[in-house]
């Protein structure tokens, strides 16, 4: 009888000291700190766009084993803000970074505005930059093709009249020449979908100065 009590004891203090040793990592001691994390925006709706400007990073507070705090860096976190359920207007999202102990997070939202993305055709205009040399005048430039299809924010898209080429210097010309050139837009948000470039030409002639008045003769009376 004393026996099994001597072994029970025994297979008690077995049981405690593998416990221990097993659950030793986990009493390490809990600290917390601060970090910079990225802000990633993830499944955002092919047929919106964000019109305003988001905050790149968010201060979170993290609270674990020291030890794994340790090996966690701004480079190796993230906070990702799900948008699948975004629509079109001003939306406010409340951030919850998954699977970690947040003490606190700052801010704890973010607002910004999402639109509905449209496309348009509109005209091409050129955009000439200086003058020829002297006793050079510049005609109407041509263009083709002169329409461009754009893409971006329903606002923007009902205001938008053009979009230019790149500049094309004039500066020196001498004759008219022929040009392949980029069709840009202003705004970062509206993109230009075709056609990307276009031929410019642009007349350059003699500039004709007025025709002096006829002088009249007269003979030399005899």
């Amino acid at each position: 009888m004393k026996s099994d009590w001597g072994l029970r004891i025994l297979s008690v203090f077995l049981a405690l000291t593998v416990w221990w040793f097993v659950s030793a990592p986990r009493r390490g001691s809990v600290s917390e700190r601060a970090y910079a994390v990225p802000l990633s925006l993830v499944n955002m709706p092919r047929d919106l766009v964000i019109t305003t400007a988001v905050q790149d990073t968010v201060s979170v507070r993290l609270r674990g084993r020291a030890s794994d705090l340790r090996s966690l860096s701004s480079s190796n976190l993230e906070v990702p803000l799900d948008l699948r359920t975004a629509v079109p207007g001003d939306i406010t999202f409340t951030i919850r970074p998954p699977q970690v102990e947040v003490v606190s997070i700052d801010p704890s939202s973010v607002r910004f505005r999402v639109e509905q993305l449209r496309q348009k055709s509109v005209p091409i205009r050129p955009f000439l930059v200086g003058q020829p040399s002297g006793g050079y005048v510049v005609g109407d430039a041509t263009l083709s093709p002169d329409h461009a299809l754009v893409s971006g924010p329903a606002s923007q898209i009902r205001n938008l009249s053009e979009v230019a080429t790149e500049r094309v210097i004039m500066t020196g010309r001498t004759e008219t020449f022929v040009q392949n050139v980029a069709v840009v837009s202003d705004s970062s948000l509206i993109r230009v979908i075709e056609p990307l470039m276009t031929q410019i030409t642009v007349p350059v002639t003699e500039e004709i100065g007025p025709t002096p008045p006829a002088t009249e003769v007269k003979k030399k009376s005899e």
